[in-house]
């Protein structure tokens, strides 16, 4: 399933990125670049949907899931040289 999840990349200054989502509190992971960010927040996802149905808790009724069929609107960062 694919869901459309808002995330806060926050600088770091050493370098890189702190991630976390508005929505969901317990997904905090962190990245040195956008690419790897990208990875660890789906890896973070999938470790609090894990803990969410071990827990037998909801997701948040504003997490919206994605239809692969469906158009779906997102955000990205692109890096320019």
């Amino acid at each position: 399933m694919l869901y459309k999840i808002p995330l806060l990349l926050t600088p770091q200054p050493e370098g890189g990125f702190t991630v976390t989502s508005p929505l969901l509190p317990e997904l905090i992971t962190e990245g040195n670049s956008v690419d790897e960010v990208l990875v660890n927040a789906r890896d973070a996802f999938e470790a609090v949907l894990e803990v969410y149905e071990d827990l037998g808790k909801e997701l948040p009724h504003n997490l919206q899931s994605v239809d692969q069929n469906s158009p779906a609107l997102i955000e990205t960062i692109i890096s320019t040289r």
